[in-house]
């Protein structure tokens, strides 16, 4: 696994050998999965450490929901609610956070505070400040392949080939390095039933076209429910099924919920893999 690309690190963390996984904290009411169960900030930073302890390379703290039919929130509500957990957890973990945010606002004042990554699942293209923040705090990004509405009759894989060459070039015309960005295929954003198992199915195709290290979040989605009826409590093992997929495709990282399942079944993929 990870072969071509193994020079790379993000954070600090070398992307070696099984993918490293990044544990999803939601400090949201109604995120798909999770919202409300992290009511308090005390119960978001136990959240965040166990996650750590369980083996987690990264920290990923969201506050706004981003599930479909989401309510937009403004920055100053966001920001209300990550930065007390996103603060003290910075100040006590040397854990990587990255913030799950696609507001340019709430990213500098999060990256101010301690955050190492800026996750957006607009690839840069939402916020016209996002990129302008990320290179001038000279923090890497995970760029999202996203789109308004799902359309069954495009091709996905070209649709988010052109989404991630806008994506560079925006990059690169703000100033921030190529080894600064991770892309997300975006599981579940955008996209079909049938067009989130073909993403998964050609990940190494999409690795290799632009030479960039990958995250794949499938965490419990829906396109698992529409292989095997199931509710979101329900579908670990999908989740396992789709992550060892993108292990296998090379991808360097994957975005969970269930921190010890992934640190058990990727390390006995990869245990098989050199064997």
């Amino acid at each position: 696994m990870n072969e071509v690309l193994a020079y790379r690190q993000l954070a600090g963390v070398p992307l070696v050998g099984r993918p490293r996984i990044m544990g999803i904290v939601n400090v949201t009411p109604d995120s798909f999965y999770d919202g409300g169960r992290l009511p308090t900030v005390e119960a978001a930073l136990l959240h965040c450490r166990a996650l750590a302890e369980e083996g987690a390379d990264f920290i990923d703290i969201g506050a706004e929901s981003t599930r479909p039919g989401h309510t937009p929130i403004s920055a100053e509500e966001e920001l209300a609610r990550l930065m007390p957990v996103l603060e003290r957890f910075a100040a006590e973990s040397s854990t990587p956070i990255s913030v799950d945010t696609m507001k340019a606002k709430v990213a500098a004042a999060a990256v101010a505070a301690g955050a190492r990554i800026i996750n957006d699942i607009w690839g840069l293209q939402r916020d016209p400040d996002m990129a302008r923040v990320a290179a001038e705090h000279g923090v890497p990004v995970i760029a999202m392949h996203n789109r308004a509405e799902a359309d069954a009759s495009i091709d996905i894989l070209a649709d988010m080939r052109d989404f991630f060459a806008r994506t560079l070039d925006i990059a690169a015309r703000a100033g921030i390095p190529r080894d600064n960005i991770v892309l997300d295929p975006g599981i579940g954003f955008g996209k079909t039933p049938r067009q989130n198992l073909v993403v998964l199915r050609h990940l190494a195709e999409l690795r290799q076209t632009f030479g960039l290290p990958m995250l794949v979040g499938a965490s419990r989605k829906s396109f698992i429910g529409h292989v095997v009826r199931s509710m979101p409590d329900e579908r670990l093992p999908g989740t396992l099924a789709a992550h060892l997929v993108a292990a296998a495709a090379g991808c360097e990282i994957v975005r969970v919920h269930d921190v010890v399942a992934h640190v058990q079944a990727l390390s006995v993929a990869d245990a098989i893999a050199k064997a």
